[in-house]
């Protein structure tokens, strides 16, 4: 082709649809756990995280409460993916074997953000959320009392999700949504000291926790007895005032080594013994590769 500047407008033009099919391609996962909030700066504070309100009778005036503050924020990080193309394979015609890795790096885009949602999840038992402890802990601190959202044991990790609420377990945070870039230009010091076009991957974004009460991780076996009482223990979560939450876990979240346990848990109607199965379609179940 001739390297000219319409020549390289059509070309970006062709590499970005096939970024785009890229892109499009792959249905994305955290959508499901973990809530999208825009963000204006570099920095958004969830101060209000921890505040379950709720409705009483009205006698007389308002009963005002002051809402207690909680030192949680979430810092936008930058990432990126660039490659470098020959400017000789794109005189020569050969432009079209690198569309494919075009369409590489847009299903890297589409699912850059399933990454980092699931590797928070799975770190939930030693980062810590809005109330100073581990997202994953047993000593929850709830009206005098520690409370526990969390099983320990020795197996790979498996979570059960409320993600029915306002907000999901998870937030992921984006400042800068991912823009597709090109270094084209004759006098860009790539294409000058090189004799190379770029193009890469840009975005601002970050992942953060959100209410503990609405996740439970565990690490024991994942069978009957483990999940029902994981079930059980979300179900009894009451707020500072005493009163129920109302979480009720929908989705069951695991890696692929535990595929085989929870469709057994989940999707089977009979248990081993013949038995009927009182956990079949319970939950959703959410099979992810990012948690293997």
């Amino acid at each position: 082709m001739i390297i000219n500047k319409a020549g390289l407008s059509t070309l970006f033009t062709a590499f970005k649809v096939a970024f785009n099919a890229g892109f499009r391609s792959q249905e994305v996962l955290w959508t499901r756990i973990a809530t999208l909030v825009p963000s204006s700066t570099k920095e958004e504070k969830y101060a209000w995280l921890g505040q379950w309100p709720r409705l009483t009778e009205w006698l007389g005036e308002r009963q005002v409460k002051n809402l207690t503050l909680h030192d949680y924020s979430i810092k936008n990080k930058k990432y990126e993916v660039s490659v470098a193309v020959p400017k000789d394979d794109l005189e020569d015609d050969t432009f079209g074997v690198f569309s494919p890795m075009m369409q590489e790096m847009g299903f890297a885009a589409a699912t850059h953000p399933d990454e980092l949602v699931f590797a928070l999840l799975a770190s939930g038992f030693s980062e810590t959320c809005y109330d100073g402890q581990y997202f994953f802990d047993s000593d929850h601190p709830v009206n005098g009392a520690s409370v526990s959202n969390l099983q320990a044991g020795a197996s790979a990790a498996w979570f059960l999700l409320d993600t029915r609420r306002a907000l999901k377990p998870l937030i992921f945070q984006r400042r800068k949504d991912y823009e597709f870039q090109s270094m084209t230009a004759a006098d860009d010091e790539s294409v000058f000291m090189r004799d190379e076009f770029r193009y890469g991957i840009s975005a601002r974004v970050n992942v953060g926790f959100a209410f503990w009460q609405t996740a439970f991780g565990s690490k024991a076996t994942l069978d009957q007895a483990n999940f029902n009482a994981a079930y059980a223990a979300m179900l009894a979560l009451k707020s500072d005032e005493d009163r129920p939450l109302g979480i009720m876990p929908n989705i069951l979240v695991c890696g692929p080594s535990q595929r085989a346990a929870a469709n057994a848990l989940l999707e089977a109607q009979f248990n081993a013994a013949g038995g009927s199965n009182t956990n079949f379609k319970a939950v959703e179940l959410m099979v992810v590769p990012w948690l293997a």
